[in-house]
């Protein structure tokens, strides 16, 4: 089985043997191909582009272009960086590679359980090839699909994936883009789903040449929190929305990747219709979407539930899912007790919040944000399926973008409150919406996940700089001595501390956790995710403070039903406990007219 997918940026092997090698530089007067030793200037086409053919051109060759007599650039479609960012694109041979794969066709989204991770920090070697190892520890875990972070080339060595500037060259530290499909292959053959985290918002801050010959790339007038805005929608957007568009395609038909998971799409400013959101999506569904299953999440810091549309039967649309930051948000506060930040939003009323976001999606859906200085936030979500939903107790951004890169089980430990971590827990991971782990979580890793980059020069001492300093608006950091010891994200240091220990899921104190998450995904895949395409959005209420219900009705009749006392102190439930077929029940014993604190319930009811 063999696979490539064409398009207009890149070079392209032709049927006669010659390459042709495109590049779209609106910007620029004159490009030279250089091309080993051979320099050639391109010829100048209609709209911004610029071709050259080459006669002869072996896997391997390294080719730059030159724009306007003087800047050396690589591709920007490089399928292929081997000496990073800034040195020659590699000609490769997407027809080189022999999939395997060729009867995976993929699983439904209602049976994945995804598992977030960083290639690099993933295992001691941190690579494609060497994250093959660790496969079967996940499927026996109860994982069905893997998420990697961005692999898109970035500057330098280390980085967490954001500030990619090749958009088609997975990262070289990592491997090549055949290690890549060997892991892809390796995760179908075991059955295992494999999603790409891409990232279409901005482009990182070192190595990105397009500004100098295709400024057209960029809105002028819009600015995102990590760089230039992309022009979407202004003149020239329309190569600008083809080249994201291709990116997806080009990543699950060349790389046969299950699916992808599009970063901040609330920072893809469009306002023309198609949203080039909705252009991707339908370009998938079009495409390979047509002949085997393929999925879309969204992270939308907006909760804007728009591109989550289903049609009659409750099929998607367009997107899958989107990460549900309401359902983590109230679960951190109920198991850390911390109210900083964007956590101030769920201080007061996390139960309530809490059963909102399970039951309904989005627990913020058009109410006042105080942490966005009382603006409404959030649009209905109640209509969708759970399945429209990203469920996790933790993932990159949240352990991450701490400043020591604490995980949820410290914290809870520190705070005294692993009974309502283990509470929660359950609530996560046999809820209808799909619940999402982070790598190392199953066995409460004690290895921190830093932020982590690998910058040079005046750039790396002002990322450094910039990273104590943000801390400085929270009163736990107010003395600047303590800012200080803030890991220093260019230290290597700070990104072999973040490597996963997996020696630590055999030991006391992690051996426990790893049990109780396998018992609990054993429980999802068994009795649950058969009935899962009839759970529709459910109900949730207070019996009292702290005791919170929720209920999904089936199509068909019956409910999946939780019920937990998540505080401090007993609790009675004057029904008694719900009847039917029990998933999980943390406390044996309990009674309805004394619930234990942090105690938790999950029964079927009415299902045979």
């Amino acid at each position: 089985m063999k696979r490539q997918h064409l398009m207009p940026f890149g070079p392209r092997r032709q049927a006669d043997g010659t390459v042709c090698f495109r590049l779209w530089a609106p910007g620029a007067q004159r490009v030279d191909l250089l091309a080993g030793d051979v320099a050639q200037t391109m010829q100048a086409l209609d709209d911004g582009w610029f071709e050259a053919t080459l006669a002869r051109a072996e896997r391997g060759l390294r080719y730059a272009f030159c724009i306007d007599g003087g800047l050396t650039v690589p591709d920007p479609a490089s399928r292929h960086n081997p000496d990073d960012v800034h040195g020659r694109s590699a000609l490769t041979d997407p027809l080189a590679f022999d999939w395997p794969d060729g009867d995976w066709l993929g699983r439904p989204w209602h049976e994945a359980v995804i598992y977030e991770l960083h290639v690099g920090c993933f295992t001691p070697a941190g690579t494609f090839r060497a994250a093959i190892a660790r496969l079967d520890d996940l499927v026996a875990l109860g994982i069905t699909a893997i998420e990697l972070m961005p692999v898109a080339d970035f500057p330098g060595r280390r980085g967490w994936g954001y500030d990619g500037v090749l958009p088609f060259a997975p990262e070289t530290s990592y491997g090549t883009p055949d290690d890549l499909k060997a892991l892809v292959s390796a995760a179908h053959q075991r059955g295992l789903m494999v999603l790409l985290d891409v990232v279409y918002n901005h482009f990182g801050p070192e190595g990105n040449y397009l500004h100098a010959y295709a400024p057209d790339f960029f809105d002028p007038a819009l600015h995102t929190p990590w760089g230039a805005a992309i022009n979407f929608q202004g003149p020239g957007s329309r190569w600008v929305r083809d080249f994201f568009i291709h990116n997806a395609l080009y990543w699950l038909q060349e790389f046969h990747f299950d699916g992808l998971r599009i970063d901040a799409v609330h920072a893809m400013h469009d306002r023309s219709s198609p949203h080039v959101v909705d252009a991707l999506a339908q370009a998938v569904r079009d495409g390979p979407g047509r002949t085997r299953i393929v999925h879309l999440v969204l992270e939308n810091e907006a909760n804007d539930a728009r591109h989550l549309q289903r049609d009659g039967e409750g099929r998607p649309v367009l997107a899958n899912a989107q990460w549900n930051d309401d359902l983590h948000h109230a679960l951190h506060v109920l198991a850390t007790a911390e109210i900083d930040g964007y956590y101030a939003d769920y201080a007061e009323q996390p139960v309530a919040l809490l059963g909102r976001a399970l039951a309904e999606g989005f627990a913020f859906q058009g109410q006042a944000s105080a942490f966005r200085g009382g603006t409404p936030h959030g649009t209905p979500s109640r209509a969708l399926p759970p399945l429209a939903f990203v469920n996790g107790l933790q993932t990159h951004d949240q352990v991450g973008n701490r400043a020591f890169g604490e995980r949820i089980a410290q914290l809870a430990g520190a705070a005294k409150r692993d009974g309502a971590l283990r509470a929660l827990l359950p609530c996560v991971l046999l809820a209808p919406a799909v619940p999402m782990l982070f790598m190392g979580e199953e066995f409460a890793a004690s290895t921190p996940f830093l932020y982590f980059c690998d910058f040079e020069g005046d750039l790396a001492r002002a990322v450094t700089a910039g990273r104590r300093n943000e801390f400085g608006r929270f009163l736990r950091f107010g003395d600047p001595a303590l800012r200080s010891r803030i890991p220093d994200p260019n230290d290597e240091a700070t990104f072999e501390r973040s490597r996963l220990n997996w020696a630590e899921r055999s030991r006391p104190g992690h051996a426990d956790w790893l049990a109780l998450y396998t018992h609990l995904l054993q429980q999802r895949r068994r009795v649950l995710v058969p009935l899962l395409p009839r759970v529709r959005s459910g109900t949730w209420q207070l019996a009292a403070p702290g005791l919170l219900q929720v209920r999904w009705p089936l199509d068909g009749g019956g409910a999946l039903h939780v019920l937990a006392n998540l505080a401090p102190t007993a609790a009675a439930v004057d029904d008694g406990l719900p009847a039917g077929l029990g998933l999980y029940r943390s406390h044996d014993g309990a009674r309805g007219a004394d619930l234990p604190p942090w105690f938790v319930d999950i029964t079927l009811q009415g299902v045979a």
